[in-house]
């Protein structure tokens, strides 16, 4: 049983985890295909310099702004899959808890029902 419950949360938070990084993904195209074209000429016309000094071809600033997006969305969706875990957890610990508790209850119970059987008996 358990075995299968925690199967089932890796298959399910394996999936929201994709889900979520694609839909934040598509946010990014959806805001830079929402911003006018001279913001993004304005963005790619900044001077940007690379090791040598030299400035960059418009294509490598494509490509060094595309890394960047990247990594501030694997940010992001680690963030979420964080705060996710973290709420999943705390659920498991309260049934935990409650669990714990329901066992104490029902061991009471059994130690009540043999002290009186004994009793019966004797």
């Amino acid at each position: 049983m358990k075995t299968k419950t925690i199967l089932e949360l890796l298959t399910l938070s394996s999936s929201i985890y994709v889900l979520a990084r694609d839909h934040h993904f598509i946010e990014k195209i959806n805001e830079f295909s929402e911003k006018s074209k001279e913001n993004i000429n304005k963005a790619m016309s900044e001077t940007q310099l690379d090791e040598n000094g030299n400035e960059l071809e418009f294509m490598d600033k494509i490509i060094l702004k595309t890394h960047e997006l990247k990594e501030e969305l694997n940010e992001k969706i680690e963030e979420l899959v964080t705060k996710f875990y973290k709420k999943i957890n705390v659920a498991h610990l309260d049934e935990i808890k409650a669990l714990n508790e329901k066992i104490e209850k029902l061991e009471n119970a059994v130690a009540l029902l043999e002290a009186r059987l004994n009793k019966l008996e004797a």
